[in-house]
């Protein structure tokens, strides 16, 4: 079976909860933290990745954080699992001169086409699409219930 890492999981589901709970202050990292349950020791490595990659933005000082770096409808989930995919730890790839015909001629071709596959609906799903099914699987948005319209 097709398999994501745990990084990659923690990663979407981190971007998702910077959009999902957004209000006007920045979302820090306690909170997705809190909310979610990622280790802080995975959790800082991915979002300095993203921000680096430009999903993110990081805001500085005491009530820092994190926003997205663009609308949620412009951000994929293939755009996450690409940034990464870069930082973990790249293992060998398998020689193609390695293996048998069948696996070389028939195996991994299947095994990339299949790749392909996820990778192409993973670019068409956005953040977006990820709020909008919380949003109907009743999540109750800590961002939303912190906003304020008094004027």
């Amino acid at each position: 079976m097709l398999h994501l890492s745990r990084k990659v999981l923690f990663a979407i589901e981190a971007v998702l909860d910077i959009a999902y709970h957004t209000s006007s202050e920045p979302v820090q990292s306690k909170e997705i933290t809190r909310r979610q349950g990622i280790p802080r020791r995975y959790l800082e490595q991915a979002l300095q990745h993203l921000v680096r990659d430009g999903i993110l933005l990081g805001v500085r000082g005491p009530k820092g954080g994190y926003r997205l770096a663009k609308e949620r409808r412009r951000i994929s989930v293939g755009d996450i699992v690409r940034v990464v995919r870069k930082m973990e730890t790249k293992k060998k790839d398998p020689d193609e001169s390695e293996g048998s015909e069948l696996g070389t001629a028939v195996v991994r071709p299947l095994w990339a086409e299949l790749q392909d596959n996820l990778m192409t609906h993973l670019d068409t799903t956005t953040v977006d699409d990820l709020c909008n099914r919380a949003d109907k699987a009743g999540i109750v948005s800590e961002g939303r219930q912190n906003l304020d319209f008094i004027i």
